[in-house]
């Protein structure tokens, strides 16, 4: 195994996932707050300190497992979830979609930013149209493996992180929008449907994990169910960005 790919890869990325999962999380716990639930403020997980939400199994040992595993082209993992209760809340059926959408709505802001990043980094390098290139016809993980092959000052290094950041973001709001329990995408679907089918959907929670791997493992067309369904929303989502930014 080339540990050098490896080392690269976790020196690009680890910046954008911590921020990433902090303020997904920090966003559910401070939302939560507002509409009356105290108990991710009592527990201290209102935070912004990445100690705080990081799983020592979800957010490091699997995801450089799957690194490892998939020569550096998949990579997943979770947080510690901030507790809410969802009967604390002023209106538990209304608020618990806002609190469930605040973390994909972290995420979607995040993105923007670390977009107006990779502008300014790429306008800071010595072939700014070489690397809009590189963006417009591959995306930010071509960026990604562009700088990983040939970037080695610190403008190229940050156009990796920031292209990392961008990716990031957009699979993490996408990832956790699949209406599926336990993920947010769920959450904000049963606060919209009817009271007994919320309930009946709520059932299925205890499946939801076990769908959600099945769906990210089990090869389908050489790739995975989640790449199929999420890879054209990725691609706008990119594209939306890029336009914003003149990238």
């Amino acid at each position: 195994m080339d540990v050098n790919p490896l080392v690269q890869t976790i020196a690009i990325y680890a910046l954008p996932v911590l921020f990433a999962i902090t303020l997904h999380e920090a966003a559910h716990g401070y939302v939560a707050r507002h509409f009356g639930d105290m108990t991710a403020h009592a527990q201290g997980r209102i935070s912004l300190n990445p100690l705080r939400h990081v799983d020592f199994i979800g957010t490091i040992v699997v995801p450089v497992i799957i690194l490892i595993l998939s020569s550096q082209k998949l990579l997943f993992g979770w947080a510690k979830p901030v507790p809410v209760n969802y009967s604390a809340l002023k209106k538990p059926r209304q608020h618990m979609g806002l609190v469930a959408a605040a973390g994909p709505g972290a995420n979607l802001l995040m993105a923007v930013i670390w977009a107006v990043m990779l502008r300014i980094f790429v306008s800071l390098t010595d072939r700014p149209a070489a690397w809009m290139d590189v963006a417009q016809n591959y995306g930010t993980g071509g960026l990604v493996e562009a700088v990983m092959r040939a970037g080695d000052g610190a403008a190229e290094f940050m156009i990796g992180v920031s292209a990392a950041g961008v990716l990031v973001n957009l699979v993490f709001m996408l990832l956790n929008l699949i209406p599926i329990l336990p993920l947010d995408g769920g959450r904000i679907l049963a606060s919209l449907l009817p009271r007994r089918a919320a309930w009946r959907f709520a059932k299925l929670e205890p499946w939801g994990l076990p769908v959600l791997l099945l769906l990210l493992f089990v090869p389908v067309y050489g790739s995975n169910a989640i790449s199929i369904i999420l890879s054209p929303l990725l691609f706008e989502s990119e594209a939306l960005l890029r336009a914003m930014v003149q990238l």
